[in-house]
């Protein structure tokens, strides 16, 4: 049997100075070894030895900048091998990124690869115990330009060398990232010893097909060996599809390696998976086989919110001739099929996800890594981060290109949730050399990737690069390059054809924006994916209801991070939206003054830091809810929103919804609200208010509703009961009567409709324009068990109230965002981890609304 031993003890890192040595590294890093943690990076492990201050607060992130201009060596050393084994490997999931290896003093390799594994023989060299293992780590600023330097410049969106090599481009800054270049082994290094075979790579190619010649559906199934598989809590019955019966079918491809006496060997493939279990024999000499399982009335994977996500157990054996178990693998995977509908219609060339024959909305986040040091991400934090984004009602988050290709912990929890997975290749906002060397590495990076990648049910599509297609387009990229290769034959022709020929079961689109075709711009938004980002650089996100994507694959709006993780980051700074600190932790071009010139189109000048502070919160969330709200009513036009973006990597002003210190934004819960199944909203379709009711469940929606005009100080100035009748994943309009519609005076009215609980509202102008009275209301405080309940009763009408819950303690949570109400009407904030709640807590800095009393500027 396969023996795997992690190397995880006895490392140390010191400063490697053959080359160059920073002005700025601690003297004592000259003489001095540190330990080492594998995985880990060098930023944490001088981190945790002291030797720098943390990148993330105040400026340090300059004072840090040295160690990525530095080259490092880690170093441990290895147990004797076993020699009852034939064959030992040394192996790498991971090097970050321009290495050289050496073991016993002998040179076993070079990487230049973040994204790939490495493994090298060493069973001569493990004769000895405790054998010298070294891994010389060169700077990535030294590799990235050398590339550079012998292909030629290539356009960028940042100044620095992301496209010139193969590595997380994000760590070399982005407009929400900070500039913190790694060095490391980022993820685990082993011993494996092995003999006779080993099972060097499987693919599983996971099918399923309709049965109908039954009569009994899924939910019949009663097998209880199936049941037990069910990994996710079942959906209630309301939201099952009533599917007939499918037969599931997995061909695992696989590919061995053999040492030279196994070489002459007959060996034997076992698979088993849902009670079927299938061998095959695989003759001396062949280093390839198939195994083929059928799985007869598989329960079908769902996306979360259509139904259940049964995850069956996948295992594969290999043995020798006389049974010996020689090496084995496990996954677990999922029967459901995906298709890409890119069909032409009467608006142009659409982008819908259909899986098991449903077509999807996609009530989607953008992901970005976690952590600028991934390797603080562990399954715990990619469990929480994700069921953060589950229970936003959100169900596809889409894998950003600048990023990494995360760790299967992340995929599992999306599989058990039911969050689909969009998965760009490693290529952003920039132009990518074709030519040697950085060709070899993109092809057999991607197949790898491919291969590692496709047990997971959860992962939907494959996208060739992020914005590149568009730069070329549109950015001046083209007569800029003057020929050169720029990545186009990644994306049109070696990426497609890796994902035909290893992971054929899924669709694979060239790139994010891309509109099908060149026939149209890449970022035309008829046809294909859009990416809306001129309302955020340049416009009012008013300006979000001119036009209806077919699928809206970024958009979003800037907002500071909660005020507790601001105070974390920017310790004894006087907070200013201009304060050093603040601007040091704001990254887009000119993004303070955006996030200024968006609140102008509303409010007026904000009175101090704590009302910009609410007022940009307050003004993200209204924005992202513009958009999804109207995008959402032009359903099935309209086919998804992906939201730029669930988190940050470390605390930033950014487009967040969820921070970097993990507290969610007022946009968060915002989400929530918007990515529900059943929406109801306030839409203008041709000069004319209706309500859109929107119904992305399995069951009708049908019901009344009622419709106000109200006063500024809530009288009631028209009324109407409307009947409406929603289908099931469906969009209902409903018109408002002309006497509800009409407004006296805008700037005195406003509308709100109410349906089965739900609630929509409507302001006809911008907040420095509506007669706001001044906010009032009657507050209690009741502590409960680790928080409290706080009743808000307003005596006036109260625009977007929201209960800034860290301000009462760094550990609050509440379970609301922005609420309006009218006045006698209540609402319950619930607050939990609030160690000192109490009925006579002081709220004053912790709860506000637009026309609070501290807001200034609004007429009366």
């Amino acid at each position: 049997m396969t023996v795997r031993t992690p190397l995880t003890d006895g490392w140390t890192l010191r400063l490697d100075p053959s080359r160059h040595t920073p002005a700025q590294a601690p003297a004592s890093l000259l003489h001095t070894a540190v330990p080492a943690q594998v995985p880990g990076c060098v930023h944490t492990d001088l981190l945790a030895a002291g030797l720098i201050p943390d990148p993330y607060l105040g400026l340090n992130e300059t004072e840090v900048a040295w160690v990525g201009r530095a080259d490092w060596t880690y170093d441990t050393a290895v147990p004797a091998r076993d020699g009852a084994y034939e064959r030992a490997d040394l192996v790498f999931e991971g090097l970050d990124t321009v290495a050289e290896i050496t073991l016993g003093g002998r040179r076993l390799g070079a990487t230049r690869n973040m994204h790939r594994s490495y493994r090298f023989e060493v069973t001569e060299l493990l004769d000895a115990d405790r054998t010298p293992l070294s891994v010389r780590f060169t700077s990535a600023y030294v590799e990235a330009e050398a590339v550079r330097a012998l292909l030629g410049e290539r356009p960028n969106s940042y100044p620095e060398p992301t496209n010139h090599i193969r590595k997380m481009a994000c760590g070399f800054g982005w407009d929400w990232g900070p500039t913190l270049v790694t060095a490391g082994i980022w993820r685990q290094a082993r011993i494996e010893q092995w003999s006779t075979a080993r099972l060097a790579e499987v693919r599983p190619l996971v099918t399923v097909r309709k049965t109908t010649d039954r009569k009994t559906t899924d939910r019949e199934t009663t097998d209880p060996e199936r049941t037990e598989q069910q990994t996710a809590e079942q959906r209630p019955a309301e939201q099952q599809p009533a599917e007939p019966p499918a037969t599931g079918q997995v061909e695992l491809r696989v590919a061995l390696e053999r040492t030279t006496a196994g070489a002459l060997r007959e060996l034997t493939l076992t698979a088993e998976i849902g009670g079927s279990r299938h061998q095959v024999t695989v003759a001396a000499g062949e280093d390839s086989a198939l195994v083929t399982l059928r799985v007869p009335d598989a329960q079908v994977w769902w996306p979360r919110g259509y139904g259940a996500q049964p995850l069956y157990d996948c295992l594969l054996r290999l043995t020798d001739e006389h049974g010996i178990e020689l090496d084995s693998w496990s996954r677990r995977i999922g029967f459901r099929t995906v298709e890409l509908d890119t069909a032409a219609d009467e608006h142009g060339s659409g982008f819908t996800l259909v899986v098991n024959g449903i077509r999807i909305f996609a009530r989607g986040v953008n992901w970005i890594p976690d952590d600028v040091f991934p390797t603080r991400v562990t399954p715990a934090r990619y469990r929480e981060r994700l069921q953060q984004a589950a229970d936003a009602n959100v169900d596809l988050v889409r894998v950003w290109g600048g990023g990494i290709y995360e760790d299967h912990a992340f995929y599992d929890v999306c599989d058990e949730l039911g969050l689909l997975v969009w998965q760009d290749f490693l290529f952003a906002c920039a132009a990518y050399p074709e030519e040697q060397p950085l060709r070899g590495e993109v092809e057999a990076e991607a197949r790898e990737n491919v291969a590692r990648l496709m047990p997971h049910p959860s992962l939907v599509l494959w996208n060739g690069n992020n914005e590149n297609l568009w730069g070329f387009a549109e950015w001046g990229w083209e007569s800029d390059l003057a020929g050169d290769s720029w990545g186009e034959g990644y994306y049109l022709g070696l990426l497609p054809r890796v994902v035909a020929q290893t992971d054929p079961t899924r669709p694979y689109w060239a790139g994010s924006p891309w509109s099908g075709s060149w026939d149209h711009t890449p970022n035309h938004p008829d046809h294909g994916t859009s990416h809306s980002w001129e309302v955020w650089n340049r416009q009012d996100h008013g300006d979000y209801l001119s036009s209806v994507p077919r699928f809206v694959a970024e958009f979003g709006w800037q907002a500071p991070p909660t005020h507790a993780t601001l105070l974390r980051a920017l310790p004894d700074e006087a907070l200013a939206p201009d304060s050093p600190g603040m601007l040091h932790h704001q990254k887009a071009e000119d993004g303070n003054g955006k996030l200024d010139r968006g609140l102008a189109h509303h409010f007026t000048a904000p009175a101090d830091f704590d009302e910009w502070h609410y007022l940009t919160q307050v003004n993200q969330a209204r924005a992202v809810a513009t958009g999804v709200e109207h995008w959402r009513s032009h359903w099935p036009r309209c086919a998804g929103t992906v939201l730029w973006q669930l988190n940050d990597c470390w605390p930033v002003t950014s487009w967040a919804a969820i921070d970097g210190d993990a507290r969610p934004k007022p946009l968060y819960h915002e989400l929530r609200r918007l990515y529900a199944d059943r929406l109801l909203t306030f839409q203008q379709r041709e000069g004319r208010l209706v309500l859109a009711v929107v119904n992305q469940g399995a069951q009708r929606w049908r019901g009344g509703l009622t419709v106000r005009r109200v006063s500024a100080d809530g009288a009631v100035l028209a009324a109407a009961e409307l009947a409406f009748d929603a289908e099931a994943r469906a969009v209902a309009l409903v018109e408002v009567p002309a006497a509800v519609a009409g407004a006296g005076d805008p700037g005195k009215e406003l509308w709100t409709a109410e349906a089965d609980g739900l609630r929509a509202w409507h302001f006809a102008v911008g907040d420095a324009d509506f007669a706001y009275p001044e906010g009032a209301m009657d507050i209690t405080v009741t502590p409960s068990r680790g928080g409290a309940d706080i009743t808000v009763t307003a005596r006036t009408l109260l625009r977007d109230l929201l209960l800034q819950a860290d301000r009462l303690h760094p550990d609050a949570r509440t379970d609301q965002g922005l609420t309006t109400l009218l006045p006698g009407e209540s609402t319950v904030l619930r607050v939990r981890d609030w160690p000192d709640a109490g009925p006579t807590a002081d709220l004053t800095a912790a709860l506000r609304c637009v026309n609070s009393p501290r807001s200034r500027g609004r007429r009366a």
